[in-house]
């Protein structure tokens, strides 16, 4: 029973911030391919959650929380730039290091890319870097996040 807990609360946290499914499958002891498949199944979870129902929930969002809001905002013109620079590729390959599953997925979904190309793209982004993610977790023993950011950056 332990373990089915382990499996959801690494599921539920790679639904939401990508890097926390490899780390915390390898927290909780997961061998990297249970590893790769929590994280990816969690990732893509969100993608089709967002996919099918992330501009309802963002209109329901905006009409239970309003504010005034400009149209062009740093924060938009950012994402223009980079949709128009990279398009669904670039934006799924950078969805787990930079966006969370929910922010890549709602990228793709605001600038009208079709449902097939959002699914096809965020799983390959997803199962590319939940194998790379996966391998440095578990090749090097790294369980925590102050560990992992000092492999890539040292102390």
């Amino acid at each position: 029973m332990q373990r089915f807990i382990d499996y959801l609360v690494v599921f539920a946290m790679s639904m939401f911030k990508f890097i926390f499914g490899c780390v915390g499958g390898a927290v909780r002891g997961f061998s990297y391919v249970e590893t790769v498949l929590i994280t990816v199944l969690g990732m893509m979870t969100s993608v089709i959650i967002f996919t099918f129902f992330g501009l309802a929930i963002r209109n329901w969002f905006f009409k239970v929380f309003p504010r005034k809001r400009k149209i062009f905002s740093k924060r938009s013109r950012r994402m223009v730039k980079i949709w128009r620079k990279y398009g669904i590729i670039g934006v799924a390959f950078m969805t787990p290091l930079f966006f969370s599953p929910v922010g890549g997925t709602l990228i793709a979904v605001s600038f009208g890319e079709k449902k097939e190309r959002i699914f096809f793209h965020m799983l390959w982004s997803a199962i590319l870097w939940a194998g790379i993610f996966a391998y440095i977790t578990t090749h090097f023993n790294i369980d925590s996040m102050s560990e992992l950011k000092n492999y890539f950056f040292g102390k």
